[in-house]
């Protein structure tokens, strides 16, 4: 089974981006790993001019997207019980373990919005998930769209060369991932730390561990906070 992706959106020519290229692009064009569907929300307009926005309810600046617009766009698509995601900066936060749980499913149907947003009635009518890339606000949906499939797409099963390469990666277990090296072994006065040099793999796993709990408390102290290494050490 393939993992099925179709964007909703007013800019198609977004897409593929990043999609389309290294081994993801290549899981999608040649091997038929997952799929990427792009629907015009433009083309479900019953104006002539097709115009898909309007003025906000109560007053206020900008334009909203029509909620029968997208219904239509929608209603149009297959679902295949697909999650749907409408990529929004009042969404919950996009996580890791998210992402795990609808890579394992059959794929995602995105709507991206523009202008104001879309009409409140559409979300809840038709049980989309508000989803957010960042504490940020962007022109349009597309590249959190973007942010949302890559990280699924990368996780199903054979998309990527390595599958160990996943496990020490950042949010995998609530911990960052730790600093990586490679030749030159110094590089404008820096050098590649001696562990990593002598062969030790068990004290590499050591450094490597201990690296990511530094990261994270320094990056991260959200994250840190939560984490059982920290809360094992409280209460050493």
């Amino acid at each position: 089974m393939s993992f099925d992706a179709t964007v909703l959106t007013m800019f198609p020519e977004a897409f593929p981006g990043p999609l389309g290229v290294s081994l993801i692009g290549t899981a999608w064009r040649e091997q038929g790993l997952w799929t990427l569907e792009t629907l015009d929300i433009r083309g479900f307009s019953k104006d002539k001019r097709g115009f898909l926005d309007d003025t906000p309810a109560g007053g206020g600046p900008g334009q909203v997207m029509r909620a029968d617009v997208i219904a239509s766009a929608l209603d149009s698509v297959e679902r295949r019980e697909r999650p749907l995601l409408y990529m929004s900066a009042r969404g919950k936060p996009l996580t890791q373990a998210r992402v795990r749980e609808w890579a394992l499913g059959p794929g995602l149907i995105v709507l991206c919005g523009r202008f104001e947003g879309v009409d409140q009635r559409v979300i809840e009518a038709r049980g989309f998930e508000e989803v957010a890339v960042g504490d940020a606000v962007l022109a349009g949906g597309e590249a959190a769209a973007l942010v949302a499939i890559e990280a699924c797409v990368r996780l199903v099963p054979g998309v990527l060369g390595h599958a160990e390469s996943l496990a020490e990666e950042s949010f995998e277990d609530g911990l960052l991932e730790h600093p990586q090296y490679t030749r030159p072994r110094t590089f404008e006065g820096l050098d590649i730390p001696e562990v990593l040099l002598g062969g030790n793999h068990s004290e590499v796993r050591k450094w490597r561990q201990a690296q990511r709990e530094k990261t994270t408390r320094e990056q991260r102290p959200d994250l840190w906070a939560r984490h059982p290494a920290n809360q094992q050490a409280k209460g050493d």
